[in-house]
This record gives C-alpha cells, structure tokens and sequence, in this order.
C-alpha cells in the first residue's frame, strides 16, 4: 500500500490540468517519435524505388495476387480465433478447477515458440512422415493455402485468448448475475449482457488477430510451399531472388516498399470498418428469433457445458498446442540419450550460446515490457476516453495497428534504414525494434478493457472528491489489472519469440529465437552449416525455451492471483 504521504503527493500532481496533460502529450510524442514514424520514414525512404518494381508487371501482378491473399487468410482466421478463442477463454475463466492456472499458462505456449521453429514444427507435424501424417502414409496437409492457415490460426490464437481472458477476469459478475435471476440461461445471459459489455474487447481481439497474421514472414515462408504467396512471403521471395541475382537492389526495394504501403493503408481502411461496424453491431442477435434461446439452453447445462468443453480442449489440444511444440518432442529423445543433455545444462560447444542467446531474449523482453507498460497506460486512457475527442481517437487507434500490420522482416529493414548511422548501439536498436512491434498489442489490450468501465463510475467518485489518481487507483486499476496482465503477458511472448525484425536490426546480437532458427535452417541446408546441430539439438534448445517460459508465466500468475486474494 502507498503511503498517505505519498498518496496526497500523487493526488495533488494528478490534480493538475497542465501536469495531466503533458503526460498524455508525452505519450503522443512517445507513440510518433519511436512507435510509428521510425519504419514509416524507413519505409518512404525508399519509396522513389517504387518505380523500378513497376516495370516488371509480373512482378506487380504476383504481389496484387499476394496481398490479397494475406487479406483473406487474416479476415478469415481472426474470425476462427474468436469463435475458437471464446470457449476456451470462457472455461478458464469460468471454471473452478485447480488446473485452470496450467491451462491459461499452456494458452500461451505458440506464442512461445520462435516463428519460424513455429512453422517448422506444424511442417513436420501435419507433413512429414515423423508427425501425424505417418499414421496416414500421406501428408495430410500439404505446404500451401491450407498448412498457412492452420499456421496463422495457431499463432494469433493465444492473442485473442489472452485479451479475452484478461476482460472477463475483470468483468463484474453482477450484471450476469443479475440477469440470471430473471430466468435467462448462462448462455442468454453472456449473449445479452457480458458480451455487449465485453464488445471492445471482443473487437480489440478480432483487430490484434487480424494485424497477427497479416505481418508473419518466417513461418508463413517455411509452410507456404511453391504455389502460394502471401505480402510477407512475396517481400521474403523477393530477398531470396536478389541473393541469387535474379533482380536488382532497387526493384527488391520498391517491391517491399510496394507491398508494405498497400497492406497498411488497406489495413487501415479495414480496421475503420471493424472499428465503425464492431460498435453498432448489436450482440443479442434478436434477428434469430426464439429459436437462438432455444440452443443456448441445451448448451448451457451439463451436457451442453460438457461438449462445449470437449470440443474447445480437443481443438486447442489437437489444432494449436500440440503441433506447436511438436518440434520439441525430439527434446525427449535428448533426455533418454543424456548427451545433449549433460551438454545442454553444463553449456559445453554449441550451448553456451545458447544460454547467452536465452538471456539476452529475457533480459530484452523484460524491458520492453515495462517500458510498454508506462508508455501505453497513458495512451490506452486517452484513446479509451476519447481526451482530445472522438476523431483524434479513432486516428490514434487506427494508426496503433500500423506497426503490426508491417511484415515484420519490413519493419526490422525500414527501423534499420531509420537508425543507421545515428550511432544507436545495436542493444539499444532492439529494444526499438521490439518496443515498435509489441506495444500495439498492451495499448489495444488496455483501451479496451478502460473502455469497458462506464465513464459514471468516475464522475461519480470525482464528485465525491476523489483527485484524479485516487480514481484511477481505486477504480481503474482494480477493474483493469487483469487486462494489464494479459497486455504484458503478450508483450513479453511476443517479444521472446521475434525472429524477423531482429534478423533485419542486428547482426551482431543473437536472441534464442535466432538462434534457433539458425539451427533450423542449418538442418534444412539453408544458410550456414552449424557442426553439432541436427533435429534433436533444435527440439531440446525448442523445448527448454518453452519449459523456461511456461515456468516464468507460470509464477507470474500464481503470483497475481495471491495478491488479487490478499
């Protein structure tokens, strides 16, 4: 607890206009200065490239094709993710079981896991003859449109889980309750109330979803197969093609600066409309009649709860986690074998970087984090409550997802292009890279879920003579640190697991994602051949990131819930 001393310091600060409103200046200078403009400029920096990439009209014509693939692969999983995501979210929430902490911390597992060591593993899982399709005789999915769906559904799948698991912990049961006794069941009453209610974060998930999957390169380009081109595997395709020759420097340029621009102001056009309709769209559905009421009574008692639940665990099981960690199964092998893993622990050959690698992706996540978390609480409040008006708030959230919607190997090139030669250490450009990347994802978690506290509860105590920072203690915090959680929670994955934009800012620092990567690509005969690596070492090196992580999560949530408790 802080101190009265220290409370009626902060209150008097809070009191003042001039002093609340610098910081949310602060917070917009913050957001241009380092989130938005750096890869932009980057980006335009190059733009007069755009011309050479014109003359070549087939060139033009795959990246239309390719744009509008990513399109559809994003606006179609964001919606599986939500229907899938929802169930899940709702039995971890909702459940009173002992092992509902082990599930919500499982959730974020993909998340985990380096890209492209993600896209390696649902590679080998769905087909090669060591996954499931040796059951078979045949792959079950083939690289291509499929495997690259199934891919993105994986990865923004722990997104939407997590911001919805952190708006219904902080939602008041009440008003559900209150519902109930009337004679709605459980599922009427969620239709009705709690997720009227939860609709910005409904729509918050669908948005982060949707930008997820528009901006992965690595692990889009290791399932996507000969035949199938999204934004970011067209911009990776074109990287490949000037190593070998095959086109210019200027027409690779123009090519990523092309397709970059057209992703982020279609982008932009479509999270408007999200944003527009998402707010007027009416959740009780009433068009459906008596009949929906009907549905909703048979699934919401036993044996509707029941199946709900089965078939919730049996896709998160079998779809997302399992052939998530898949590439870590060889990690077992390691154990039985004992080698690798005296190696691994003592940090003999190959592990030592390893461990190096490991820490440094920690010590990065962990400021990254906390640097969101100071820049974002101002931002999320002012977009959440509107301060300069509706229009400055609309811009502001739009313009938030301009950053993840940039593939990311684009966004590591255009901060690279930003930077250089300002004399910024390359420890310090990651943390740049990471803080542009991952910041979106706390800024849209948290305004939605202030978004969801009803603006009279705050009058209503400043009219009692709460200051400013009382209210928010004792109103916004309790009712948010859930979602706070879950912000910082996603910025912390998100930025253990970035492969792309750190490859492109640094050559000289190498985080684990990298580092595995590396290794992926020296098995595959990709890239430089690494002595010691085979597909026992990367399962291992996989499967200590993931064990590491899952304890880290793990801890931090039994902590929060004691503390919720005391």
């Amino acid at each position: 607890m802080l101190s009265t001393k220290v409370m009626d310091t902060l209150n008097s600060l809070s009191s003042k206009k001039h002093l609340k409103y610098t910081i949310y200046l602060a917070a917009i200078i913050v957001f241009f200065a380092i989130i938005l403009i750096p890869p932009i400029i980057g980006i335009l920096i190059k733009a007069p490239e755009i011309g050479n990439f014109l003359n070549y009209p087939e060139l033009v014509n795959t990246a239309s094709i390719a744009i509008v693939n990513s399109f559809v692969i994003g606006l179609i999983v964001a919606a599986l993710d939500l229907f899938a995501g929802i169930p899940l979210a709702w039995m971890i929430t909702r459940s009173k079981s002992r092992w509902m902490s082990i599930l919500d911390t499982l959730a974020d597992l993909p998340f985990i896991v380096p890209t492209a060591a993600l896209g390696y593993s649902l590679l080998l899982f769905w087909s090669s003859d060591s996954g499931i399709s040796g059951l078979f005789g045949s792959s079950i999915v083939s690289p291509g449109y499929i495997l690259v769906m199934f891919l993105h559904f994986t990865f923004s799948f722990p997104v939407v889980v997590r911001v919805l698991v952190g708006s219904m912990l902080d939602y008041k049961m009440e008003y559900e309750r209150a519902s109930r006794t009337m004679g709605a069941p459980p599922l009427t009453a969620a239709r009705t109330v709690t997720f009227p209610i939860l609709k910005p974060s409904l729509i918050a998930a669908y948005s982060l979803a949707f930008a997820r999957s528009l901006s992965e390169t690595g692990a889009t380009f290791i399932v996507a197969g000969l035949l199938f081109q999204n934004g970011p595997v067209f911009i990776q395709n074109l990287k490949n093609d000037l190593t070998a020759g095959a086109i210019t420097t200027a027409t690779y340029e123009g090519g990523t600066v092309f397709t970059s621009i057209i992703l982020i102001a279609i982008s932009l056009v479509i999270f408007g409309v999200i944003r527009v309709v998402g707010n007027r769209m009416r959740l009780p559905l009433g068009f459906f009649g008596k009949k929906l009421p009907v549905f909703e009574k048979k699934l919401s008692y036993k044996k509707g709860v029941l199946t709900r639940n089965t078939l919730a665990l049996i896709v998160f099981f079998g779809i997302i986690l399992l052939p998530s960690v898949f590439v870590a199964l060889p990690a077992f092998q390691a154990i039985t074998q004992g080698t690798n893993l005296v190696d691994a622990l003592t940090g003999a050959g190959i592990w030592a970087s390893f461990w190096n690698s490991l820490l440094l992706s920690y010590v990065l996540g962990v400021i990254v984090t906390l640097l969101g978390i100071l820049a974002g609480i101002p931002m999320a409040i002012l977009i959440a409550r509107k301060t300069f008006g509706n229009l400055p708030s609309v811009i502001l959230d739009s313009l938030m997802n301009v950053p993840i919607i940039v593939p990311s190997i684009a966004l590591g090139v255009s901060l690279r292009f930003f930077w250089q030669g300002t004399g910024v250490p390359d420890f310090a450009l990651l943390v740049l890279a990471h803080l542009a990347i991952t910041y979106p994802y706390f800024v849209r978690s948290m305004s939605a879920a202030i978004e969801r506290i009803p603006i009279e509860l705050e009058d209503a105590s400043k009219t009692l003579g709460a200051k400013p920072f009382t209210v928010f203690k004792s109103i916004v915090l309790p009712l948010t640190k859930y979602s706070i959680l879950s912000g910082a929670i996603i910025v912390f994955t998100r930025s253990v697991s970035e492969t792309g934009a750190t490859l492109a800012v640094t050559s000289t620092l190498e985080t684990a994602p990298v580092l595995i990567v590396n290794w992926v690509n020296s098995i595959r005969g990709v890239g430089t051949a690494i002595a010691g690596v085979n597909q026992s070492t990367v399962g291992l090196a996989c499967g200590l990131l993931i064990l590491f992580s899952f304890i880290v999560l793990f801890a931090l949530r039994l902590l929060t819930k004691k503390k919720g408790k005391a």
